[in-house]
């Protein structure tokens, strides 16, 4: 027991505590509105075995097909639901944060103390879109393939042979596989610039970079293995040319930096170009293109902060070591520690895993789950639905159409969140919500029959104040509006 002890250094209990400490950042109560159409979309998938289907959900937008090209983390999703509930999901999506966290430590170099600090740094940068869903296992391979190129660059560990089954893995658990190819074509091209002008004080051989080609065009084609087949192509190109993404979905505008979750963005973006100009390491054009490009995609979308921050932190690691070494402020690495300190490192891991524990058993007790969900969806609105005669079709907001679809399936939504599918519709949507001109005409092509709205929208207001429509239920969230006459037959 002593001499295990003995190999419990300092580091290696700072280490340990670190991601401890990152799991306890990751664990929270999710209440992302898209993780229910992507339970409901795994849960179709289990149900009928089915990757690709005419939508069944919508009322608005029934027997048109959805390419639905996440089918393979939703499938994960649901069978973690189906076995463990929402404590599951919340526990995966923490697993998959600490996952995609330690790559980045173990890519990052210096000792044990700033590579923890800059993982905390860029904890704190990326866990603002940290969630249940599909994009946590883009942040993961985002993690590994980074770790592969910056391998193969300073330690010469040839690991490309990953990269075809890499991508195809992550086409088919999500669109932003597109993110590894940019990767792959930043490192490519910094590589041959620093190579031809010999800025770098580690170019990476030209026959590495022409196998890291090969095997990037070799996995192009088994990209088709999939279920959209040749249509996966296209995912990332009709996302991001989607006019509507930017005017309507938060995580696709640029970020608000005067909300406190943005702020580490910033600290990471200034750490960096400080410990870039400061340290004595030459100029490397693969970490321009790298850090430029992660931070310019980063204030187009805030979505990409978490790409930024598996970008920044291995790059801030390298130049930090460098300023370190220079000024001799270096914790040399100790193998084995005395058996005194030992125990003391011991009973520190200890401590910090209890207090873990204890977070997380109140995290996923039932109680704070309920109230959790409650503070962000309709959870009493919908379960006042089946109690109430319910006239024609429905109208909700857009952030609760994934929720109603899996908690009240018998409801076909007016829209939901797979924005994809919808495009140009939500200019219609949000024509409605907003109670712009010719709203009530819209409700009644529609044959909306009943809204499950904010209670403080713009059509909430509208809806309260037409003599044609009436409060069913209403409590500080949520609100269901009736029509008092029935629908025309015209």
């Amino acid at each position: 027991m002593v001499s295990r002890l003995n190999r419990l250094t300092t580091e290696r209990s700072a280490t340990i505590i670190l991601f401890l400490l990152v799991f306890a950042m990751a664990s929270r109560i999710s209440v992302d509105t898209d993780l229910w159409w992507h339970l409901r979309s795994g849960q179709t998938i289990a149900e009928t075995g089915q990757l690709i289907y005419p939508d069944p959900f919508s009322h608005t937008l029934t027997g048109v097909v959805h390419w639905n090209h996440s089918a393979l983390s939703d499938a994960l999703l649901y069978a973690i639901w189906r076995h463990s509930g929402f404590a599951g999901i919340t526990v995966a999506s923490a697993i998959v944060a600490v996952a995609g966290m330690f790559f980045l430590f173990v890519t990052c170099r210096g000792s044990a103390y700033p590579r923890a600090f800059l993982i905390v740094l860029g904890a704190a940068t990326a866990a603002v879109f940290w969630s249940p869903r599909p994009q946590m296992l883009s942040f993961l391979l985002a993690s590994v393939l980074l770790w592969i190129l910056r391998d193969l660059k300073y330690n010469r560990r040839d690991r490309l042979l990953w990269i075809p089954p890499l991508q195809m893995i992550w086409c088919n658990a999500h669109g932003g596989f597109i993110i590894g190819y940019l990767l792959i074509g930043a490192f490519v091209l910094g590589e041959v610039l620093n190579s031809k002008l010999g800025t770098s004080d580690s170019p990476l051989p030209f026959q590495y970079i022409r196998k890291l080609l090969l095997l990037s065009v070799a996995s192009i084609p088994l990209l088709a293995l999939n279920p959209l087949g040749i249509h996966a192509y296209g995912v990332p190109f009709s996302t991001i040319f989607m006019p509507e993404l930017n005017r309507y979905i938060q995580e696709w505008q640029s970020p608000d930096f005067s909300q406190t979750r943005a702020w580490g963005f910033f600290l990471l973006l200034g750490l960096v170009l400080t410990t870039i100009f400061w340290s004595k390491r030459k100029l490397d054009f693969t970490e321009w293109f790298l850090v430029c490009g992660s931070a310019a995609m980063s204030l187009l979308a805030a979505r990409n902060l978490a790409l930024f921050a598996i970008v920044a932190v291995p790059v801030a690691s390298d130049h930090l070591d460098d300023i370190l070494q220079g000024l001799g402020w270096v914790i040399p690495f100790r193998d084995f520690e005395s058996p005194v300190r030992g125990v003391v490192n011991l009973c520190l891991v200890i401590s910090v895993s209890v207090g873990l524990a204890a977070r997380l058993g109140h995290l996923l007790s039932s109680e704070t789950i309920s109230a959790g969900l409650k503070s962000a969806l309709p959870v009493d609105a919908v379960e006042q639905l089946d109690s109430l005669e319910l006239p024609g079709n429905m109208f909700n907001s857009y952030n609760w159409g994934g929720y109603l679809m899996f908690h009240a399936p018998q409801h076909p939504v007016f829209i939901d969140g797979r924005s994809d599918l919808y495009r140009s519709f939500l200019d219609e949507y949000y024509r409605i919500a907003t109670a712009g001109g010719g709203w009530q005409q819209a409700l009644d092509r529609w044959r909306i029959g009943f809204a499950v709205i904010e209670s403080n929208s713009g059509l909430a207001e509208a809806l309260a104040s037409d003599q044609d429509w009436k409060t069913a239920f209403q409590d500080p969230l949520a609100s269901i509006f009736l029509r008092r006459s029935p629908l025309s037959n015209g």
